[in-house]
């Protein structure tokens, strides 16, 4: 049987599966701990770029030296996520998760004391890689930890816990970076670290034990094969910074080859990091690409909001920052309502929502007139980043859903793994297609009617993708029935099968 099929099997303990049962206050304070640990990673995402500039004059440093302080976090996280979820499969996702948050808060204490340039890279890398394991393994232990009935809840109250990091780590960074220096940049992620470490040392279960056939044998030529593929791909997208040269072109022909030399050699493991195979699943498989399509999409906000506001409709940077928060405090606040749609009408009807809402939202910026002002960016941004988070909500709720207990880890890291990489996808592509719609090679300096077209273009494009994804997700629907259907009539309980 494919481990990542859906089972008709709940690993959920009856007795935590109540309908409309409360929380306890272990569930609740386990929560609590799951959320902090996400809030951490997503705000070590965003907190650190308000800082280069200062981190630049403290270490006497050029501005492309300063930038690895930034890809060292999201390269670590990114190449390292999966195998961050199968060793939590393997070992025990409590042991590693703890293991994560002591990397993640000892490394952020090292970042504020490093006394060079290069120990603070270091110290960020390793604070990526405890970003990782966090990431990686919170969605695992929603199925464990809340009923049945409440997972789309659970979920929301995830995602928008890391739509708030992702949106408090700019101003945040800024505020303490005029108030304390850019070593509190770092330091502020101590306290919430110590208090994450607590609550899940104190309210989530203890791992079960391991079976007595032993573990199954960890993938080392998979895990290197996938690191290296995707370290290659992320510096490729993020080097160029929309450009495209000799070194990206061969680090993305690196990134090819690699990940046909990964699918052949999973196809010949005996226990795989990923099996093929799972990639047909019909409910995976297109979570993942809708996943990657729309985090694409999203990334065109961060990238053609700043410039469009600034130089397309003149706003000051203050006000410019303010229009750009409401798309993450939309999310932040529409997350857990999310989660209740998607636990009443069903993940897969509340996915194509979410999408349809995106949808209306990016094809209404690609038409309307830049005469309307900031009413007509700031509305149809609403649209896109609600539907954003119902649809990132509903889509994590039915791609972890029945997949089986020693699989967990490894299917929500991949899955966070294609919203890292549409992020990364986003920020190069979608920023060549800004700059070529600009018809400006500076955008500083372009014509407010260059930005307009520019922005209309690009979210045409990401229209595109939308309805994409859409048509992808609308397309699931039978193959996953179909699916469900067999499971039943397999099942011993099944009148189908006793006749």
């Amino acid at each position: 049987m494919n481990p990542y099929s859906r089972s008709a099997q709940d690993p959920v303990p009856a007795a935590a599966r109540g309908a409309g049962e409360p929380l306890g206050p272990a569930a609740r304070w386990a929560l609590a701990g799951l959320s902090l640990s996400v809030l951490l990673a997503s705000l070590g995402t965003s907190i650190a770029h308000v800082g280069l500039p200062a981190m630049a004059e403290a270490f006497d440093a050029s501005y492309p030296a300063v930038q690895w302080i930034v890809l060292a976090y999201l390269l670590a996280l990114t190449t390292l996520i999966v195998s961050a979820g199968r060793l939590g499969d393997l070992l025990g996702r409590r042991r590693l998760l703890l293991g994560g948050i002591v990397l993640f808060t000892a490394a952020s204490l090292l970042c504020a004391a490093a006394p060079t340039l290069g120990l603070l890279i270091a110290a960020r890398a390793a604070q990526g890689l405890g970003a990782a394991v966090m990431t990686a393994l919170a969605m695992a232990f929603v199925a464990g930890t809340v009923p049945k009935e409440r997972t789309g809840r659970a979920m929301g109250l995830l995602g928008a816990t890391s739509a708030t990091g992702t949106a408090l780590g700019p101003s945040l960074g800024g505020l303490l970076l005029s108030g304390a220096g850019w070593q509190a940049i770092f330091l502020v992620g101590v306290p919430p670290g110590l208090l994450a470490l607590h609550l899940v040392r104190r309210h989530l279960p203890a791992d079960p034990p391991r079976s007595a056939a032993g573990p199954a044998r960890f993938d080392t030529p998979g895990t290197l094969l996938l690191a290296l593929t995707l370290g290659a791909y992320a510096l490729a997208v993020t080097l160029g910074r929309g450009g495209f040269g000799p070194v990206d072109a061969a680090l993305l022909s690196a990134a090819a080859v690699g990940a046909a030399l990964f699918v052949r050699v999973e196809a010949r493991a005996v226990s795989p990091l990923i099996r093929p195979s799972a990639f047909r699943d019909p409910v995976l498989g297109p979570g993942l690409v809708t996943s990657a399509l729309v985090s694409t999409v999203m990334m065109t906000t961060l990238v053609v909001g700043p410039f469009y506001l600034a130089r397309g409709l003149g706003l000051p940077g203050a006000l410019a920052g303010l229009v750009l928060a409401s798309g993450p405090v939309v999310a932040a606040l529409t997350g857990v309502p999310a989660g209740r749609l998607a636990d009443r009408f069903g993940a897969h009807r509340t996915t194509v929502a979410g999408l349809a809402a995106m949808t209306t939202g990016t094809v209404s910026l690609a038409v309307l007139p830049t005469g309307l002002g900031v009413f007509g960016y700031v509305v149809p941004l609403v649209v896109v980043t609600a539907g954003y988070a119902v649809f990132q909500t509903a889509n994590n709720t039915a791609v972890m859903a029945g997949v089986p207990a020693d699989r967990r880890g490894v299917v929500s890291a991949v899955l966070n793994l294609s919203r890292n990489l549409g992020l990364v996808t986003g920020a190069s592509v979608m920023g060549a297609v800004f700059a070529l719609g600009s018809a400006s090679a500076d955008l500083t300096t372009a014509a407010p009617a260059s930005v307009g077209a520019g922005m209309r273009i690009t979210y045409a494009v990401a229209a595109g993708l939308t309805v994409l994804a859409l048509a992808v997700a609308a397309g699931s629907a039978g193959p996953a029935r179909r699916l469900v259907r067999r499971l039943v009539r397999r099942s011993p309980a099944s009148p189908a099968r006793r006749t």
